[in-house]
């Protein structure tokens, strides 16, 4: 996968190559990280890439021309890769989408700058990408988000390839709790459980807790979520509990 991000501060990414698993995947070459620099494709002796908004209004937009000049120099490169502009009107980027992302052989990733870009460069672009609902100062972020995810899930880039699928959001459930040394930590113990041996039995124990943790954190999860029977049953079991919980306090003078 190579990630070619199209900004006005490609500076901000080498950040992503000082340490850590993006490093790693880069030196192993899982990853390439390239950046483009937009003001290269400036006209001007100014090298401008914005100008005031048509009809009137705040701040600045990003000028078409180099921004388009940027994508088919990109494109040209890496002529299969999806060309994606990071946006708060675009899609969710959740990690289903992440999933979806990382089968592509390179993405072209375009961050905006002041109040967004012209609107004719969507004629240039396949998608749109939102890390969230609120505004960031630029797309630098996002991109920088979209690497990171997505990098975890090429084959290679992680040692353990079940650290992907145990994660949250990867299963669709929150991932249940991680506890290591020493066993007990000013009186919170490690669970019995995770002792055992019993390794059957920790993961009904660590699935159970994921939908319990998820139904508490984020409920809206379970209805994308494909549940088995017995997930179904213990959500039925929680929801009784919660019932007699209620049932007697009502009763309570």
């Amino acid at each position: 996968m190579t990630f070619t991000v199209l900004t006005l501060f490609p500076e901000m990414f080498s950040a992503l190559l000082l340490g850590g698993i993006i490093k790693r995947a880069v030196e192993s070459k899982c990853i390439a990280i390239e950046t483009v620099d937009i003001r290269d494709f400036a006209t001007n002796r100014h090298r401008t890439v914005d100008d005031r908004p048509y009809g009137g209004g705040c701040g600045m937009v990003m000028k078409p021309e180099p921004l388009a000049r940027a994508i088919r120099h990109a494109k040209q490169k890496h002529p299969e890769a999806r060309t994606v502009l990071l946006t708060p009107q675009g899609r969710l980027f959740d990690q289903r989408v992440a999933r979806r992302v990382a089968q592509y052989t390179g993405l072209v990733l375009i961050c905006g700058r002041y109040e967004g870009v012209d609107e004719r460069v969507s004629l240039l672009v396949d998608e749109e990408l939102s890390i969230g609902d609120y505004v960031l100062t630029g797309g630098e972020i996002a991109a920088m988000v979209v690497i990171d995810v997505v990098s975890r899930l090429i084959p290679g880039v992680l040692g353990n390839v079940r650290s992907a699928d145990e994660e949250s959001f990867s299963s669709g459930l929150l991932e249940y709790p991680q506890y290591t040394r020493p066993r007990s930590f000013e009186g919170a113990q490690v669970p019995d459980i995770l002792l055992s041996g019993n390794h059957l039995a920790i993961k009904q124990w660590r699935r159970r807790v994921s939908l319990a943790r998820t139904l508490a954190k984020r409920p809206d999860l379970l209805f994308r979520e494909s549940l088995t029977p017995e997930d179904i049953e213990f959500l039925k079991k929680i929801h009784r509990d919660i019932e007699a919980i209620i049932e007697r306090h009502m009763q309570a003078p």
